[in-house]
């Protein structure tokens, strides 16, 4: 780890100026202290964001609920409010490492997070996502990596959070220099999709401040199958969500992680299940949905067996919505 200066900020214009463009914010810091003893990433200061107002606030109006970006992932977890109204996002909450990670890790940190491919995680290795000329991935161990990609680069996204949330049509505000921006989740990662450097579309100096959800009455779920039962990353995760109304079903999403460098949907899908009335919702009914899903899945030589998987977790996920009063 490379000499850095240290700075608290307070207030959202303050952490901007100090990190400028070679700073990084430091919040819970797992990703981030890691990346740094890597030697990964080298900023020339660590600006603590811990003490801004309103980023660990967990609040609603009434119309949207508004996520601090640096609530907890376990705040997230226990809160009742929103384990009511949005169990899919309680749910996906609840994957995220262990318990002791989740007391520090934040939401901000959950959504930004790097990169876990091992080749671009490997110092020494100068992959196509570090600015080299070549995914080491596409012909080498890539058990772990995408289904669908818009560039050369194969590593998937490996938040939960922004599954769930891109099912719950939440919004991300953005401190860009002195403006605050909206982007929707998937334009939060929509440059990771196109471009193989990206891990998202923030750029330097760019600070998370909040997510907002809103209030449409869907019922909402995320399932996740990894290698072990605790504290693993997922290998496929799912989360969808609808509204019901006069039995049928509308504003319908189904998102998978880890399977792209964005939380990946098919709009084909979405659309077939929309108009659907619950009883419509069977097996049957699942397992195509599953299967627009999925018909533009490409798999590597090792990754074949997401596919499987994911069709189970869609069909799973959507029936547990059935289920859902």
């Amino acid at each position: 780890m490379k000499p850095f200066q240290y700075a608290t900020a307070l207030s959202p214009a303050g952490a901007r100026e100090l990190a400028g463009e070679n700073g990084a914010y430091l919040a819970g810091g797992n990703d981030l202290l890691a990346l740094m003893k890597e030697y990964l990433v080298e900023p020339k200061i660590l600006v603590n964001i811990k003490s801004l107002p309103g980023l660990n606030k967990i609040e609603s109006d009434g119309n949207a609920w508004t996520l601090g970006a640096g609530v907890t992932v376990a705040e997230l977890e226990d809160h009742e409010g929103l384990k009511q109204l949005f169990p899919g996002l309680q749910q996906a909450a609840a994957e995220v490492g262990s318990r002791q990670i989740r007391n520090v890790a934040t939401l901000g940190g959950n959504l930004a997070q790097h990169s876990r491919c091992w080749y671009f995680r490997q110092r020494d290795v100068l992959c196509l996502k570090k600015g080299g000329d070549t995914c080491y991935a596409r012909h080498g161990e890539n058990r772990y990596h995408s289904l669908f990609t818009g560039n050369t680069c194969i590593s998937p996204v490996v938040s939960n959070l922004s599954i769930a949330l891109t099912a719950l049509d939440a919004t991300a505000i953005v401190r860009r220099g002195d403006k605050d921006v909206r982007m929707t989740l998937p334009e939060l990662y929509a440059r990771a999709w196109d471009n193989p450097t990206a891990h998202n579309s923030l750029e330097p100096g760019d600070l998370l401040l909040k997510v907002e959800i809103p209030v449409q009455g869907r019922r909402s779920a995320y399932l996740q199958m990894s290698e072990k039962s605790a504290f693993d990353w997922a290998l496929v995760s799912c989360a969808a969500a609808f509204k019901v109304q006069d039995g049928k079903i509308n504003q319908a999403r189904i998102v998978l992680g880890a399977v792209s460098p964005a939380p990946y949907q098919a709009k084909s899908a979405n659309d077939f299940l929309e108009g659907k009335t619950l009883d419509d919702l069977e097996d049957k009914i699942a397992a195509q949905a599953a299967d627009l899903v999925l018909e533009k899945a490409h798999a590597q030589t090792h990754n074949a067996y997401k596919i499987p998987i994911a069709r189970a977790l869609i069909r799973r996920v959507l029936l547990q919505l059935k289920a859902q009063v």
